[in-house]
């Protein structure tokens, strides 16, 4: 495998080479989770989600951790605004998160660390931080020191001005730097807190990946992914964090960040009232179509969301899935060696998701005109597997055409029984995952373990 990332620290398409190809590690910063999940949130779900699939196919092991921030002030508000408790809120999102990603295919990661869990991590990072002379502590709070560590924009490639300017920190009397950022900061008896050497508070936003990292993945990691706008401040006071806290060993090898999601040429905001919810997508669209258009851009680059866009997408996916109901007499067979050569080195250089859909609809277009058993068993399983892939195609065909428009149908519970399951075999259960297999069954669903993870799709 030769793997090509586009590495944000370097500004440039580099060949991936894990440290321990035994074990690649990789963290996604996950939601803050306070509302439902919008469109501009499931882009890194999804394009994290085929890297995750493309390094399990290549690799001895993958542990891939996407957290959830669970304390911040965006929750308070919500918990303030509802009456509620933060964990009712938290739960209550977090439970919403998991099922609209599984309705996307969206496989479950390896971790899903939780902010909250992880607090006396965070409170050792930071004494640590202040022992080494990186942070200091005033008046209840604990900010990391900027100038520091000389390496401080490395990768937004800011300069200073533009840098205090765009974190929109509050310029406190007690800072020794504008540019010095909160590591702790002290919580009033009405907000979450906990007890810490500098009073009862709550960490603040970067300090959380970092310390969540360190403790779930080890000090450096390969792999750290996603959206262009964590880049600065959030991914930039990360590696000054974890860069400090360890004497100056590299936090990460490999930034990797995709672009936004705009909705019909104009920036999501609830101003203009085209906050875009997955959710109610879910109910006007099949998953795989939801998904598909998704993937119609490069990761890097911009993603306008259109409803013409998604129609597109469901078109594309009706003739490819058109293509497997015609193959669906010829016997099922391993994709044959070789048959994903293009597909798969489209996917390899940096994730070129329109390239890796081209060689899709190449095979697809082949499928049509190839006449013998062998062949049309080869193209059959050859679709099935590069879908597989994308995260597509994984439907049985006649229950694709036969949906009603806007009904995706059970896949959120499907989508949790095949994640007991794969919960159940690691866990050497294979009692309880055999009855959860009948159960699917039982739903008309069969399951298919491969190497990026199980695959289920309907028989009827």
């Amino acid at each position: 495998m030769t793997l090509y990332l586009t590495n944000t620290m370097k500004r440039t398409k580099e060949r991936f080479v894990p440290a321990d190809p035994d074990r690649v590690t990789m963290y996604v910063c996950g939601p803050t989770v306070y509302n439902f999940a919008h469109i501009g949130n499931a882009r890194p779900a999804v394009v994290f989600d085929i890297l995750y699939r493309l390094l399990k196919r290549r690799f001895g092991r993958v542990v891939y951790a996407r957290n959830f921030t669970d304390v911040d002030d965006k929750i308070n508000a919500a918990a303030k605004a509802a009456g509620q408790p933060i964990t009712v809120i938290t739960e209550r999102y977090i439970e919403a998160y998991d099922a609209d990603m599984a309705a996307l295919g969206i496989l479950k990661p390896d971790l899903e660390p939780r902010v909250t869990g992880h607090i006396p991590e965070i409170i050792g990072m930071v004494e640590r931080l202040i022992a080494r002379g990186h942070a200091y502590a005033v008046d209840g709070h604990v900010l990391f020191h900027v100038p520091s560590f000389s390496a401080y924009g490395a990768l937004s490639g800011r300069n200073r001005d533009e840098m205090v300017a765009g974190a929109r920190v509050e310029v406190a009397p007690f800072k020794r730097d504008p540019a010095d950022f909160v590591l702790w900061k002290p919580s009033t008896p009405d907000l979450p807190g906990w007890e810490s050497p500098w009073g009862r508070g709550r960490p603040g936003w970067h300090i959380e990946c970092s310390a969540m990292i360190e403790q779930r993945l080890g000090a450096t990691i390969d792999i750290h992914g996603g959206g262009q706008d964590l880049i600065f401040p959030h991914h930039e006071n990360e590696i000054a964090q974890g860069t400090c806290a360890h004497d100056g060993q590299l936090y990460c090898r490999y930034w990797v960040h995709n672009g936004f999601v705009t909705v019909e040429g104009r920036k999501m905001s609830k101003s203009l009232g085209n906050v875009l919810l997955v959710r109610d997508l879910l109910s006007a669209a099949p998953r795989e179509a939801i998904r598909f258009a998704l993937l119609s851009a490069h990761y890097r680059q911009p993603l306008d969301w259109s409803a013409d866009g998604l129609s597109q997408a469901k078109r594309g996916l009706d003739r490819l899935y058109g293509t497997l109901r015609d193959l669906g007499d010829a016997p099922d067979v391993a994709c044959p060696s070789g048959f994903l050569d293009g597909f798969e080195a489209a996917l390899e250089d940096d994730l070129n998701f329109p390239g890796a859909i081209a060689k899709l609809f190449e095979i697809a277009k082949a499928a049509r005109q190839v006449t013998s058993v062998a062949d049309r068993a080869a193209h059959k399983a050859a679709l099935r597997d590069a879908g597989g892939l994308l995260g597509l195609l994984q439907e049985d065909p006649a229950a694709w055409f036969g949906r009603p428009k806007g009904d995706d149908g059970d896949t959120a519970t499907i989508q949790r029984l095949v994640d007991e399951r794969l919960a159940a075999r690691s866990a050497r259960d294979y009692a309880k995952a055999d009855q959860i297999r009948d159960e699917l069954a039982s739903l008309g669903v069969a399951v298919e373990d491969r190497a990026e993870g199980p695959v289920w799709r309907r028989t009827g």
